[in-house]
């Protein structure tokens, strides 16, 4: 039961995730994309840290302080970083598609790494899961800028940031609890995107914003920070890291639907079909068969 919680959990973490970038995308007419994040992930801050007060969760000891910062930095000021940035060379479904690369990264690294086991059937949902990506932006993949090649190896790079930190951080969340965990690695990355904002005169604009901007802002730290990652989190401590990062194909369907209802962008019939090979490659990736869960609970049975 354990395993299917994480693994909803992720899924919704992506879909969440998806939505913020129309978001994302509605705010950045107004504002530079690091006051961006640093709004995001301070105001996602903001609203963990209360919350883990008042429910005493377990925060890191002391000798996991140095890891749980580190991988913040990774995670939530060096990815958007390196995410924002790809965007200036590449297209968005390009972009896309590239980080949709996260459940391969994760299922090589964590099996080099002895993190978890390099199974045909994991392979196989990862595959089919990205080729259904490729089939839902496939209308969009056909015109590429000049130089988009440098956008496509910037998201793969931060793509690549997100496997490691899904690894790597999972026996850090056992140890202390999703929220706190996240809490702290969130106020690591927050810190250095506010401090490079504020070198930048990023919030200089922030003086014009209306209501529908700090909406925007609001959305993006409740709901696409602070409960993304909760739920990411929640995720990484009860299924394998490439369980987890294969729901982030979902993250560029919802974003798909979004830009749908709020800029007004056209659905296609790929669309549809890219749904519904992205969720039979999740399907595949985390589940297991079932002779292979008998042989498993036999091995577990006290002779």
């Amino acid at each position: 039961m354990g395993e299917i919680l994480g693994v909803f959990a992720a899924v919704l973490s992506s879909a969440l995730g998806g939505t913020s970038i129309g978001a994302t995308r509605y705010l950045v007419g107004s504002i530079d994309p690091l006051a961006i994040g640093s709004f995001r992930f301070g105001i996602g801050f903001l609203l963990l840290l209360p919350l883990a007060l008042l429910r005493g969760d377990r925060w890191p000891k002391r000798g996991d302080w140095a890891a749980a910062v580190a991988l913040g930095v990774l995670f939530f000021a060096l990815f958007p970083i390196l995410f924002n940035a790809s965007l200036i060379f590449t297209t968005a479904a390009r972009g896309a598609l590239a980080l949709s690369t996260l459940p391969l990264l994760s299922l090589v690294i964590g099996a080099a790494l002895g993190a978890e086991a390099l199974t045909w059937r994991k392979s196989v949902g990862v595959v089919i899961a990205t080729r259904g990506v490729a089939v839902a932006l496939l209308s969009d993949l056909t015109s590429a800028p000049s130089g988009a090649w440098r956008g496509d190896l910037l998201m793969m790079a931060a793509a690549l940031c997100m496997a490691l930190y899904g690894i790597w951080s999972k026996p850090l969340i056992r140890r202390s609890s999703p929220i706190a965990f996240t809490t702290m690695s969130m106020a690591a990355g927050a810190a250095c995107l506010v401090l490079l904002s504020s070198i930048r005169g990023s919030f200089a604009p922030v003086a014009g914003f209306g209501m529908p901007q700090w909406l925007g802002a609001l959305y993006l730290g409740a709901l696409g920070a602070a409960l993304t990652f909760y739920l990411w989190a929640f995720a990484l401590e009860r299924t394998t890291p490439t369980r987890v990062a294969i729901s982030m194909t979902v993250n560029p369907i919802t974003a798909s639907l979004v830009g749908a209802w709020l800029l007004n962008e056209p659905l296609r019939w790929n669309l549809a079909a890219g749904i519904v090979a992205v969720f039979a490659g999740i399907w595949i990736a985390t589940t297991t068969r079932r002779h292979a869960q008998e042989a498993s609970a036999s091995a577990s049975r006290p002779t």
